[in-house]
């Protein structure tokens, strides 16, 4: 059926007039938030519809294979039993940044098809206005040389999963592999019977690779060739890769820029979120290669504690972590890395969940934290020459829970992290597609946090990004990026910074005050990195005024009442008592650094001079701006911490090779030991 009129309907259920002109940004009747979902429709039959169609009296055909969403507000259609065809897409939801994921269904109305479902994608390559992104044999040419190993990195690495499930001949089809900004991403996952070899990726690649930027073209071609002999193994080309990878970053400058502060929020007293840096952290050793947010779960002495726990512990670990990759004369390997900061935050889980059992802590009394952090590690990268670099440009990226991290650019925003939540959950295991387990009414209740269960039971996720354009990127709990506000605001909230026309100090403020304004019934936290590796830009910024504001500085009273926490905060908190015992990992032998010397690190950690002789009940937390280096933890916090020495072995037990028998021996002294297996 042709369309004769391009509409879109309004998402809110309670709108008298949803019917708005498509390419509208707000409904004209109740100012509600157009959403224009674009998709990607599959196979030869959607191929053959042509544009300006509309499809079961919903979608339109846009162009070739390109549909619009005319009705998002409804679910789309989905079969009781998934089909096949859907399972690569569920099984590798993890890789959200580079592959689309199933929407649903559409019957095709064609006489002639023998099979009339289409199979829609969403988290496609197509921009806002419906065009698909640029192929990277048309964007080639335009490319940097670091983004051009940057995007050949990025399919080395997809290979393998995609391999494993059946589909790697995705990563063989030109048409198929599209880019936006620095990130590759597929149009559809294309299954096949042969067998795909690492041989014939190498030969994909050999177009490119003759017109590569010439600081990178005599390493590509060798590395190819080494991919085409078929006698080469899949880790010895990622890690010369990786190598030319990190020296053409490292080639580019590097400033950054961080801030970051958090709010109660207009209807409640109690702040249970905890961010770093604060504006009283300025001068803090780790500026500004680390943030943080975490959301606190548990409730009155219990929220607010485990989040501030988990903060200060995970900057102990972070800082140790970064001392010992400066003592390193040889580049870290990516995984290695990503085990590290992995095993610290199995560290900081142990210690909250510890506190839980001695507390006796059951159910929704137990105190959790989400948290999503980023560091960047500055390793040191020799030159051919012989010269060195200081910064390899490396980010990564870690979240437990619904904290999120978005990177912004000039062009696009993209979020960076999956929630831990019952609808991913039934995606990840194949059970169900996005958009119904979103129907579900415990659809977002987490299903983990740190301080729930043991650490050997956790999935965690940590991933690398390569710095090598100007961007920002944004750290936030809920209380922001509920209701897709990020999504909805960021030109208008975040892109002044990156042109230069309003300072990081103030966008962070005034994102907290969009927050507190549209998600007013929960805490909110915000850190803004700004990563520039061209020139700074020459306008001038007004000084912001200090976060104080922000801080909501209050004298303490004697007394506070508990305020009764929102419904939906219950369901998390009990939802993340359910276990999945099908996707359980047991804890592995924590990997090793191999440093030169461990010694001055790891004695920092142990002779922090922490209180040990008395445990207060957790205080009432009041945030204050802060004059001088410490921070605002009332009596009692850092007895929290189970003690210098407790925390000071738990890192030295993830990070120090050197005598494990000593550790052992010391460690089986203290009310909480980590068992190493």
């Amino acid at each position: 059926m042709i369309s004769t009129q391009r509409i879109i309907y309004c998402i809110n259920p309670d709108c008298h007039n949803p019917i708005n002109s498509v390419g509208d940004s707000i409904c004209a009747s109740c100012q509600t938030p157009l959403v224009h979902r674009y998709l990607w429709a599959t196979g030869s039959l959607a191929a053959k519809i042509p544009p300006i169609t509309k499809v079961a009296d919903r979608y339109e055909v846009i162009t070739h294979q390109v549909w619009l969403d005319t009705q998002p507000r409804l679910s789309p259609n989905t079969p009781e039993e998934l089909p096949q065809v859907v399972i690569p897409y569920l099984k590798l939801y993890q890789e959200h940044w580079h592959l689309p994921q199933a929407y649903g269904f559409a019957a095709s109305e064609m006489e002639d098809a023998t099979d009339s479902d289409i199979l829609l994608l969403e988290n496609v390559p197509i921009d806002e206005t419906g065009n698909i992104y640029p192929t990277i044999a048309d964007a080639w040419q335009q490319a940097t040389a670091v983004r051009q190993v940057y995007w050949l990195w990025q399919i080395l690495q997809l290979w393998q999963p995609l391999l494993e499930v059946g589909v790697a001949q995705s990563l063989l089809l030109p048409d198929n592999l599209r880019v936006q900004g620095w990130c590759v991403r597929l149009l559809e996952l294309v299954e096949t019977s042969q067998t795909t070899s690492l041989q014939q990726l190498g030969q994909s690649w050999q177009p490119w690779v003759a017109s590569a930027k010439t600081s990178i073209a005599h390493e590509l071609e060798n590395i190819c060739q080494q991919m085409c002999s078929a006698e080469i193994e899949l880790d010895a080309i990622a890690t010369q890769l990786n190598a030319l990878l990190l020296l053409s970053a490292a080639e580019l400058p590097l400033s950054i820029e961080v801030a970051g502060a958090t709010d109660a929020g207009p209807a409640l007293t109690q702040n249970e979120d905890t961010c770093y840096p604060l504006t009283s952290d300025l001068d803090d050793a780790l500026m500004p290669r680390l943030s943080i947010v975490c959301d606190g779960i548990g409730g009155h002495q219990g929220g607010e504690v485990a989040s501030q726990l988990a903060v200060q512990s995970l900057k102990l670990q972070i800082r140790a972590l970064l001392a010992e990759v400066a003592e390193q004369t040889e580049v870290v390997s990516p995984k290695l890395l990503q085990e590290q900061i992995e095993a610290s935050l199995r560290v900081v889980n142990n210690v909250i969940c510890s506190r839980n059992d001695e507390q006796k802590r059951q159910g929704r009394e137990r105190m959790a934290t989400t948290l999503v952090m980023a560091v960047q590690i500055p390793q040191r990268v020799q030159t051919y020459s012989g010269s060195t670099l200081a910064n390899a440009h490396e980010l990564y990226l870690a979240n437990i829970g619904d904290s999120r991290a978005y990177w912004i650019t000039r062009n696009y925003c993209q979020l960076l992290t999956i929630d831990d939540d019952v609808a991913t959950r039934e995606v990840r295991l194949a059970r169900s597609l996005y958009r119904k387990a979103l129907q579900r009414p415990d659809a977002t209740a987490l299903t983990q946090a740190l301080g729930t269960k043991d650490a050997e039971f956790m999935r965690l996720l940590v991933q690398r990004f390569i710095i090598e354009e100007d961007g920002i990127l944004l750290l936030c709990s809920d209380g922001l990026s509920d209701n897709n506000w990020v999504e909805q605001s960021w030109q208008d909230y975040v892109m002044p910074v990156l042109t230069g026309k309003l300072s990081i100090e103030d966008a962070v403020r005034d994102l907290l005050n969009l927050a507190n304004e549209k998600n007013g019934y929960d805490n909110a936290s915000v850190v803004l990195s700004l990563y520039r590796v061209s020139p700074i830009y020459l306008v001038p910024v007004t000084p912001a005024q200090p976060l104080v504001e922000i801080l909501k500085v209050e004298e303490p009273e004697v007394e506070q009442l508990e305020i009764e926490e929102p419904e939906v905060e219950e369901l998390e908190a009990e939802q993340l008592e359910i276990e999945e015992p099908e996707v359980e990992e047991p804890e592995a032998e924590l990997p090793q650094l191999e440093p030169a010397s461990m010694a001055e690190s790891s004695q920092a950690l142990l002779d922090l001079d922490l209180d040990l002789t008395e445990e207060p009940t957790p205080p009432i937390l009041v945030k204050k701006p802060n004059r001088h280096k410490s921070l605002v933890l009332v009596g009692g916090l850092l007895a929290l911490l189970l003690g210098g020495t407790t925390l000071g072995l738990l890192a030295w037990s993830q990070l120090n090779p050197l005598n494990p028998q000593t550790f052992q021996q010391m460690c089986r002294q203290l009310p909480f030991c980590p068992q190493r297996k």
